[in-house]
Parts: C-alpha cells; sequence; structure tokens
C-alpha cells in the first residue's frame, strides 16, 4: 500500500468533528496501514485519520521508534474510537509540532497522564494509562478527533506570534483546494 497525502493546516476536515467509526474491515485495516507508512515515511510519532483527508476517530502513534535501529525498533499503537476517561491534574509544558502544520513548533501544556479506553487494530477493546510522551501523543492526535490543533493549546502570546506562519499555510492550503476544484 502507498502513503497518504497529510493534509495541512487550512484544510476544513482539520476542523471537524471526525465520526465514529462504525464497522472494522478490510478497508480499515488497509487505512490503518497506509496511515502507519505515512506516519514513518513523514517522521512522526503519530498520525491521526482527519490529517489524511478522512473523518474517523482512528490514529496510529509510534513513539518507540528509532530511525538509526530502523524499523525493528516500531511499536505501532492503534486507537479506534478513543476516549480519554482520566486526566492528571498535573500539567507539563512540552514543545509540540504536527505533521498538518510543518515548520510550527509551540510549547502546549497538558495533564502528564491519562487513562484511555479504545478500540485495537483487531477492533478489540482496550484501556491504557500513559504517561510521559506517549500520553501528549495521544492527546494531540485525540484532539485532531475533535477538531482541535496544538495551536489553539499554545498561549495566546505565542499565538499571535505564529500567526504570520500559519497564514502562509493557510494560503498555500486554500490555493491547492481551489486548484483541485475543491468547495471551500
Amino acid at each position: 500500500m502507498s502513503t497518504l497525502t497529510i493534509v495541512k493546516y487550512g484544510h476544513p476536515i482539520l476542523r471537524e468533528k471526525a465520526r465514529d467509526v462504525k464497522k472494522f474491515g478490510s478497508r480499515e485495516r488497509d487505512l490503518i496501514t497506509a496511515m502507519a507508512e505515512t506516519m514513518y515515511e513523514a517522521r512522526g510519532i503519530g498520525l491521526a485519520a482527519p490529517q489524511v483527508g478522512i473523518s474517523e476517530r482512528l490514529f496510529v502513534v509510534d513513539v518507540d521508534q528509532d530511525d538509526e535501529i530502523g524499523p525493528s525498533s516500531r511499536r505501532l499503537r492503534v486507537f479506534i474510537n478513543p476516549e480519554i476517561i482520566w486526566e492528571s491534574e498535573e500539567d507539563e509544558p512540552f514543545k509540540e509540532g504536527c505533521l498538518s502544520i510543518p515548520g510550527v513548533e509551540a510549547e502546549v501544556y497538558r495533564p502528564s497522564r491519562i487513562k484511555v479506553v479504545a478500540r485495537d487494530e483487531n477492533f478489540e477493546p482496550f484501556e491504557l494509562e500513559a504517561g510521559e510522551l506517549l500520553a501528549r501523543v495521544i492527546q494531540h492526535e485525540f484532539d485532531h478527533l475533535e477538531g482541535i490543533l496544538f495551536v489553539d493549546r499554545v498561549a495566546a502570546s505565542r499565538r499571535a506570534a505564529l500567526a504570520g506562519q500559519l497564514n502562509k499555510i493557510k494560503r498555500a492550503t486554500l490555493e491547492d483546494l481551489r486548484a483541485a476544484g475543491l468547495a471551500i
């Protein structure tokens, strides 16, 4: 399977609340495989379905991969219809970036630990308590399913400083959509 196109900031799907995955079959398995390949090729550690133009509550995460070791270090985690059911009261800052907002990084405060329930790549239910980087990436990808981007969570002064970069990406995205004949 080939990689997918990652949609960029300004694409309307990134602001939509994604739909639940109602059934699970070969289409969804193929999507998971393609999303994982896309994430690895883009050198990301997480990718949500809306980021590849699909409004479904699904994301993939791998915080263990090591490019120097190669594919044997990969530990792909799949989250279908996830819900964050608990968050720690302690928030921690961390510089985040996003494959849909290339070249932009900013410090975001998020709970340091979470508990999530979801379905895995076999559509089996599971519960996971996560901390540190894994907790952060799960929250970041979960936000994509809610139509929230990490730049929405940065301090207002920092967001204002990023406005020029964000507007440049958004203009290019909208031009691409118009050129493709897609309604905006």
